[in-house]
């Protein structure tokens, strides 16, 4: 099966990697998602990743209770090299070559980040795992992976969740709530649509990249996504 993108920028949130225990990584839960990462490499997509670091560390979240920002930031995006590396073990125990850059510079660990070399690596069928956020405080990873999805030209920001698309309310408490199959950056940003964050969408929407937001937790849901299958909710420009 011939796939619909030929580069994507998967977005996954730190708790996607804590699984069912809510905190840390789930050693299940990230083989499972290695596995799947694998399929999509098999069909000749080029693969980068940008990981959140939520199931370690929150800088916001931090800063809340009277930390000051920029510290906590640095702490939430050192949680996110450390689930890099985890993953980077996940996807290299199944076979698929790794590499992990980091817009912190820490050469033992991983390659600092640098464009040109990331599509090399692309180019040569490497899963290549941007972590450390965009390098600055008071930039979400969701920011972090569409700025990297533009540079390096990346067709679409695969946004794995544990909903299956945006709904007009929460599913789980609201019975009324619908599903938005297919949304314009201006209504997500206009709605306040818990999406990606503001910055992001607005740099997705001046670049014209689109996102698709999917549900992780249903096994196989990488693949559909990656062949074109009406899975989830879209976010493009509108026509």
């Amino acid at each position: 099966m011939a796939s619909k993108y030929h580069r994507v920028l998967l977005k996954l949130s730190g708790e996607a990697l804590a699984g069912k225990q809510g905190y840390g990584i789930d050693p299940e839960v990230i083989t499972g998602i290695a596995v799947e990462i694998k399929e999509v490499v098999a069909l000749g997509v080029q693969v980068a990743l940008v990981i959140g670091g939520g199931n370690i560390f929150r800088g916001l979240a931090a800063s809340s209770k009277g930390m000051d920002r920029a510290s906590a930031d640095y702490m939430g995006m050192l949680a996110t090299v450390m689930n890099s590396l985890a993953m980077q073990d996940a996807l290299e125990k199944q076979g698929v070559v790794t590499r992990v850059q980091s817009a912190i510079e820490m050469q033992q660990i991983a390659e600092p980040y640098i464009r040109r070399r990331a599509v090399r690596h692309l180019e040569k069928g490497r899963v290549v795992i941007f972590s450390a956020g965009t390098g600055n405080p008071y930039f979400t990873t969701d920011t972090a992976a569409s700025l990297r999805a533009m540079e390096i030209n990346a067709e679409v920001i695969l946004k794995a969740t544990k909903v299956d698309g945006v709904y007009t309310a929460d599913p789980k408490k609201d019975s009324s709530a619908v599903k938005l199959p297919v949304l314009t950056y201006l209504e997500v940003l206009q709605k306040g649509l818990q999406v990606m964050d503001a910055t992001a969408t607005s740099l997705c929407m001046d670049n014209n990249l689109p996102m698709i937001i999917f549900d992780l937790t249903q096994r196989g849901n990488i693949k559909k996504v990656v062949l074109g299958e009406q899975i989830g909710t879209i976010v493009k420009g509108g026509d």
